[in-house]
């Protein structure tokens, strides 16, 4: 793993290896904002070919409404490290077993721990909960599906896993860069920080990480039933629109979780980057509402 952020945090937060018994993953941590009554912590789980970069723009907001957020690079991540070529190390078991010694790590016994996973990471956060639930006190799965992604994203990964099996990660984006936008021909999608973040986040990321979690979501099997059957509440938060997993199957999703559902205005498949306000808002809300939070919240400007 570097030992310097590719990117500068946000004001008053702090980048740092948070070491588990699973090993050590990348976070940027930010605190509560000084003077607001402090109401619990969040773990946040990017995506495919995503990064805890991509929150970036949510841990002020949020630190606004008391909440201190941890996001994390996973396992073959950005900046935490993963074997290069063994694809077993990142099966959907050992990434949710990952996600519970990040949440044991934090050690929040006394605190709310609330869980968020976008798209990719909503279906790892998804398993962790399966695995175990007692850490977590609910679930925001953010642009994250029941099942697999849709067939014209199934494309899409093939065409990377297909570039991986021959070039290493250095060509392979080359390869995407002459071919177009990253983000319609197979590559990281648009995210926070430009061209050079992407780039040095792709060349930091594991082949194996991205193939292995890749086939996996193409290949995820629905486990909706299994999650509605546990004892936490559900927030289902999308975009307006979504090529990955379409709106009326995030619709469906939420009614059988008998989960809160929020649509942002103006956001595709990353709310997170299209629109953070509102979409810290509507999170913000959701976490206050499941701890019982008496009076008029915050605005968050």
């Amino acid at each position: 793993m570097t030992t310097q952020p590719a990117s500068t945090p946000p004001p008053n937060a702090r980048a740092y290896p948070l070491q588990t018994s699973r090993g050590t993953f990348a976070v940027v941590d930010h605190p509560a904002a000084p003077g607001v009554e402090p109401r619990g912590v969040a773990l946040l789980l990017p995506g495919f070919t995503g990064s805890k970069e991509d929150f970036t723009l949510m841990h002020e907001p949020l630190a606004q409404r008391g909440y201190r957020t941890v996001a994390v690079d996973g396992r073959g991540q950005h900046e935490s490290d993963g074997p290069e070529d063994d694809e077993s190390a990142y099966t959907r078991s050992e990434l949710a077993q990952d996600v519970l010694a990040q949440a044991a790590a934090l050690g929040m016994d006394d605190t709310p721990l609330h869980l968020l996973g976008h798209s990719l990471g909503g279906q790892i956060a998804r398993a962790a909960v399966l695995l175990d639930h007692a850490p977590f006190r609910s679930l925001t799965l953010m642009a994250s599906g029941p099942a697999q992604i849709s067939d014209s994203q199934q494309q899409r990964v093939k065409l990377l896993r297909d570039a991986l099996a021959v070039m290493t990660m250095a060509e392979t984006w080359e390869a995407i860069l002459a071919m177009g936008p990253p983000e319609e021909v197979g590559g990281p999608a648009r995210g926070i920080g430009g061209p050079e973040l992407l780039r040095r986040r792709w060349l930091g990321t594991k082949p194996a990480q991205l193939i292995a979690t890749g086939r996996q979501l193409c290949t995820e099997p629905d486990r909706v039933d299994e999650l509605a059957a546990l004892p936490l509440p559900f927030h289902v938060l999308s975009g307006a629109s979504d090529d990955t997993w379409p709106v009326p199957v995030l619709d469906d999703m939420a009614a059988r979780l008998k989960a809160r559902r929020t649509v942002i205005p103006g956001a595709e498949h990353s709310p997170n980057a299209d629109q953070p306000l509102r979409t810290s808002q509507a999170v913000a809300d959701f976490w206050r509402s499941v701890d019982g939070a008496e009076g008029s919240p915050p605005a968050i400007v």
